[in-house]
This record gives C-alpha cells, structure tokens and sequence, in this order.
C-alpha cells in the first residue's frame, strides 16, 4: 500500500530536529532507521502529517566513553553498536543481543534508539537496556532529561517520551570485572521477533553467582526484570542451583497468547531460557 500524505523535514542538528518537531505538534513521527515506521506507514496503520527525519543528524550517532558508562547516540545503526569496541569491552550483552535482532540488512538500517524507543515488547534491546540498568536521555524544548530504563517503558509501543522530545542518547553503565552475559532468544525462525528471550548478566567469585541482572524480552506489555529471581540466584554454584531459582521467573508476568505461541508456553519458555541464559553467563553450562 502507499502510506497517505505527509510533510517531510531533514533537520541536520539535534536543536532543529526539537524544534520541527515542536512545531509539527502531535500528529508528527521521528524517523530513525524506519525498519519499524515505513511497514507501519504503508499499511496506513499510521497517519502522519509530518514525518521528521533524523538520518542528517550526525551528532546522534557513535559511541563514546564517559567514566563509569557508555554513551550510545539514539541514531547508531544495530551492525555499528555490534562492531564497536567499547560495546564489546562494557557491554557484551548489549552486542550480543543486538547480533539476533532480524538479519544483517535490518541491522544495517536500523538504529539503537529507534527500536528502544519503539518500545515493542519482543523487541530484543529493552530487556537488555532494563537489565543494564541503562539510562535514556531524552531532548526536548524544555531542555534535555535522563530517564532511567525501569521507568522509559510504560506499555505496548508506549514510552515515557512526550510528543516533542526526541531519544537522543543511552547512557549504559559498564560491567566491569567478572561478569559474564548471555542472551537467550527462542524464536519460530531466523530473523523473526522474539517468542521469549532472556538477557543475563552475572557476576561470579570463587564459582558461587555473586550478583545477577536479567531482562525478560516477550513476557509482558513492557520488558520485564524479575528481581526475585535475581536475588534467587546469589549464591548458586551449580546446574542445579540456577534451576531452581530461574523456576520462577514467569511468576507475575502476563504474556501474551497469539499466533506464535499462547501464553502458558511463553512462561515455560521463560524459567528454560533463565535459566539457560544464567548458566551460560556463569560458566556453568553441562
């Protein structure tokens, strides 16, 4: 189909992109890598009388090092967040979650910040950015604020964004020492969205899980961060341990049931897949 008429603004700074986006009002939408928008555009699913484009915008790309985090520019393309050597470095889950997302020529034209902020919950990347603890920086005419990870998320494509601010940046705290990731993503095909998937980071000394972080990608309306299970999983040391305590992570979710799989099995899906993914990170995989 042809997605109806719209207007068409390439801000080439992030101070012109708010500004035509405030002066576009509430019926306009960002254009970041469109791997999400123009499907949704074509199928007039959307109706759009501005659409502002922030592929010129240059300031909203790359990866840089600030301390104790990374900053990630809301317009990095999936195949750079993948590629860059600080990601590697601090935030292992975060590339190896992005690694599963669709197939090489999505990651090639999609952006970090537009699946975030997209917010769909069998997108890959919110479950990672809750389990890091990730913060989002949002701009708008009122000037620029952070939004921690556990609060950007609200419900189904719903994000803690007002009309006129645009995501700007990602601050990723970095793991340092001994943590090991893994995700964990079950999915009908390749290239398809997330059935469930399970993003872990874990810190061990001596063989014994001294802290653990999980995502749960699928499970809800929102990314969910099981925390009982996390604090389950302090002091486990073997196979069996991790078992235990993933066994609950369903508990309290609400998935849905649709054509890829009804609700019950998503929850089996999750305790499996937690604690896959946990005993992977930790080294304790049989």
């Amino acid at each position: 189909m042809i997605p109806a008429p719209f207007d068409y603004v390439a801000p080439t700074s992030l101070a012109e992109a708010v500004t035509a986006l405030g002066e576009a009002g509430e019926d306009a939408k960002i254009l970041a890598g469109g791997q999400s928008l123009i499907p949704v555009l074509r199928l007039r699913l959307a109706f759009p009388t501005v659409l502002v484009d922030l592929g010129k915008v240059d300031e909203l790309r790359g990866v840089r090092d600030d301390g104790d985090a990374l900053v990630i520019g809301a317009m990095t393309r999936h195949s750079d967040v993948i590629a860059d050597p600080l990601v590697q470095q601090y935030a292992a889950l975060l590339a190896a979650a992005t690694a599963t997302v669709a197939d090489p020529a999505v990651r090639h034209r999609g952006t970090f910040g537009g699946a975030l902020a997209h917010a769909d919950p069998a997108g890959d990347l919110a479950a990672v950015a809750l389990a890091l603890d990730a913060e989002l920086v949002a701009e708008g005419p009122g000037g620029r604020r952070t939004i921690p990870a556990r609060e950007f998320f609200l419900d189904y494509l719903e994000t803690a964004l007002s009309p006129d601010e645009i995501l700007a940046a990602v601050r990723v705290p970095k793991l340092e020492g001994s943590w090991g990731v893994h995700y964990e993503k079950f999915n009908r095909v390749a290239q398809a969205w997330a059935i469930v998937g399970v993003a872990a980071a874990v810190r061990t000394d001596g063989g014994s899980i001294t802290e653990a972080r999980i995502g749960l990608t699928n499970m809800g309306s929102t990314p969910i961060r099981p925390t009982s299970v996390e604090a389950a999983l302090v002091g486990a040391s073997d196979l069996a341990a991790v078992k235990q305590a993933s066994s609950t992570a369903a508990d309290g979710t609400s998935p849905p049931s649709d054509l890829g799989a009804q609700a019950d099995y998503r929850q089996h899906l999750a305790r499996v897949l937690t604690a896959r993914a946990v005993a992977t990170a930790a080294g304790l995989s049989s």
